[in-house]
């Protein structure tokens, strides 16, 4: 098989695989979030644009969206939490999610959802809480920071005031019901050592039983990857990796970063909501 490069070319085929599949596995990175108006963060200037205060730090993402950020400033660590959970919690995801569930419920499957991102945006577009496996865990919910157990709860009403000139958490912070203790997303951080992973490790088992499943019954699958960077290329191997396993077609999409090399694999350099207007 080959692998499909020229655009208009790659379209057609992409729009030929989809309509024969039988069912899609669905895996996005934060490209998938960028039409719905959210940052990436890539690079130190992805975040500083979006939070120019934290420009006047010189912190980087990375250092930032770290368990270490807790202990130096809870205040600062939850301006940009708790800043980043009101913004998903009003952001409506784009009209590509309502294509790819329109295009799943003419299928005889209803497919399955992996993603790096923990907006929650799929769950909120309509998509099945039993067929998401969120990898890094989801901004939705809590742990202890210490942690002092394996506890897991929503961020239901969790709101956070902030003093803009300084970018700090105003009143107090979210704290642990059992302990006590800072409170903090249930999200995989960098260099983190204490993420509670219980919640990420139901999802993962119950996308192990479907694609089990999906590799029994041979039923025609296709991977649609969307918006999954190289930057933490997570979603890209995990893609690549059931692409060669099953063998399915890879169909990935990425304004910047399409290239695959798998046999049969369609390159799509669009933005995801582009993408997906021109292909279901």
């Amino acid at each position: 098989m080959k692998s499909y490069h020229q655009l208009s070319e790659a379209l057609d085929h992409a729009t030929q695989l989809l309509a024969q599949a039988d069912t899609l596995l669905l895996t996005a990175g934060a490209g998938m979030s960028v039409d719905s108006g959210l940052p990436d963060f890539r690079g130190p200037e992805g975040l500083w644009r979006a939070y120019p205060k934290l420009a006047q730090t010189g912190l980087r993402f990375e250092q930032l969206a770290n368990p270490s950020s807790f202990e130096r400033d809870p205040g600062m660590a939850w301006a940009f939490y708790g800043h980043r959970l009101e913004s998903y919690r009003s952001t409506e995801p784009h009209l590509g999610y309502n294509k790819l569930l329109q295009l799943l419920a003419a299928k005889s499957d209803a497919g399955f959802v992996v993603t790096s991102n923990v907006d929650g945006a799929f769950q909120k577009a309509g998509f099945q809480e039993s067929r998401v496996y969120e990898i890094h865990g989801s901004i939705h919910h809590l742990q202890c920071c210490a942690p002092c157990g394996n506890a897991i709860w929503p961020a239901t009403g969790v709101v956070i005031e902030i003093e803009q000139e300084r970018f700090s958490a105003a009143g107090a912070l979210p704290m642990c019901p059992r302990c006590g203790a800072l409170a903090r997303p249930n999200i995989l951080l960098f260099s983190d050592w204490n993420w509670v992973a219980d919640r990420s490790e139901l999802q993962r088992s119950r996308f192990n039983d479907w694609l089990a499943g999906i590799s029994a019954e041979a039923r025609g699958v296709v991977i649609l990857e969307i918006g999954a960077g190289t930057a933490v290329p997570s979603i890209r191997h995990l893609s690549e990796e059931i692409s060669r396993r099953l063998p399915a077609p890879l169909i990935r999409i990425n304004p910047g970063e399409p290239q695959c090399t798998l046999a049969g694999s369609v390159s799509l350099p669009l933005r995801a909501l582009d993408a997906l207007n021109r292909i279901v």
